[in-house]
């Protein structure tokens, strides 16, 4: 591995926001999931291998208190270009799964106060690679869990029942839960963007029969995740999930990247959150909910800093778009935000029973007032709905 230091990457400004609807057949067949089933591993050959071995290991090894010394011995394989082409994607999206949650195990090992130096042999590959992804270099809800799922039939859905994940913090089956319900999800909200793309030739024609067909579409779909979302205590109990493997989620905070410019880049960095996924946004702007403008809303704004690209470009498209209310009827528009609501209200519930019943802090792992701010979002949404 190069001792050279790297720069750490600022963010990316997307050009053109809001230009041609990128990838829209992908959207609509696959919602926010990638365009192929991830990369569960890399081939035996390869030297990048060894990261599928660390990554096997790891719920082990976070059981030794002398884990950090230990990773701090590890070579890890640098990714072997410095560009990225669309072939090469999924196994880059392995690689930060992989480094991502080591850096993370690192930081936030359980039993151990958070470390606030990340070691150079950890923190180059994953800069490097969170450069080429353009986004911050951080285990984020993308790496936990949109691209870090296998099927076990090819042909069979991306559903709960025939999907598993491929990398773990921790022994425990409630954690593997906690990431696929996660993941049904983000494959259901495919079809809310096939409605959305409907009804952005609907508006364009004045078409109310069809922008009232979108929105029904919308709102059942929106239902369908809601009836996943609220599977979540089957297999996830309480306790385990907030001692064990919620701590290597959090935020980094004061962190120092060792061979990373500038120096000392000491960064903080939110950690990984469902705020962090793109199908909640997307539905905020196609409805174009007014959401008071607060910490909330800059809250917000900021975690779309830690979605894919391609994410980001696709909510500014939506955005763009006319508002849905003129053309739309009562009952298909309050249905969607009816559905929304409910969304947000399990939400709130599981961070209750899951989070804010175990704890004094207020902040949640991407460090905020959570549970203030999922009940504003659900009375705004509401106050939306046509009279």
């Amino acid at each position: 591995m190069s001792g050279e230091p790297v720069v750490l990457p600022r963010g990316s400004s997307d050009s053109q926001p809001g230009a041609e609807f990128m990838f829209k057949e992908h959207f609509r067949r696959r919602g926010f999931l990638p365009e192929t089933d991830p990369l569960n591993a890399f081939p035996s050959s390869s030297e990048l291998a060894l990261l599928d071995e660390i990554g096997r290991d790891l719920p082990s090894l976070l059981y030794d208190r002398g884990f950090r010394q230990f990773a701090r011995t590890l070579e890890l394989p640098p990714w072997p270009t410095d560009s990225v082409s669309a072939e090469d994607l999924p196994a880059l999206r392995l690689y930060y799964v992989r480094v991502g949650f080591l850096a993370s195990a690192y930081v936030n090992q359980v039993g151990q106060p958070p470390a606030t130096i990340l070691p150079a042999n950890i923190a180059i590959p994953l800069v490097r690679a969170c450069q080429l992804l353009q986004r911050p270099p951080i285990l984020s809800y993308d790496g936990y869990a949109l691209y870090n799922w296998k099927r076990f039939r090819k042909d069979g859905p991306i559903a709960l029942g025939n999907i598993d994940t491929i990398q773990n913090f921790v022994h425990l089956y409630d954690e593997h839960w906690f990431i696929l319900v996660h993941v049904e999800i983000e494959a259901i909200a495919a079809r809310i963007l096939d409605a959305i793309a409907r009804a952005e030739d609907a508006l364009a024609n004045g078409d109310s029969d069809l922008v009232n067909r979108c929105l029904f579409q919308i709102a059942a779909a929106v239902q369908a995740q809601v009836d996943v979302l609220r599977r979540i205590p089957e297999h996830m109990d309480p306790a385990l999930y907030y001692r064990t493997f919620r701590p290597y989620i959090r935020f980094f905070e004061n962190v120092s990247y060792e061979g990373v410019e500038p120096r000392p880049a000491v960064m903080n960095f939110r950690g990984e959150t469902g705020a962090q996924s793109s199908v909640m946004p997307t539905l905020v702007a196609f409805m174009k909910i007014p959401h008071k403008a607060s910490m909330l809303t800059t809250h917000l704004a900021d975690m779309r800093n830690y979605m894919p690209r391609e994410h980001r470009m696709l909510i500014e498209r939506v955005e763009a778009m006319p508002p849905v209310r003129p053309l739309a009827g009562k009952a298909a528009f309050n249905a969607v935000l009816e559905a929304i609501a409910e969304f947000r209200s399990i939400h709130y519930r599981w961070a209750q029973e899951y989070i804010n019943r175990w704890t004094a802090d207020p902040r949640g792992t991407g460090g905020t007032p959570y549970m203030q701010w999922l009940n504003q979002l659900i009375q705004e949404t509401r106050s939306f709905m046509i009279e």
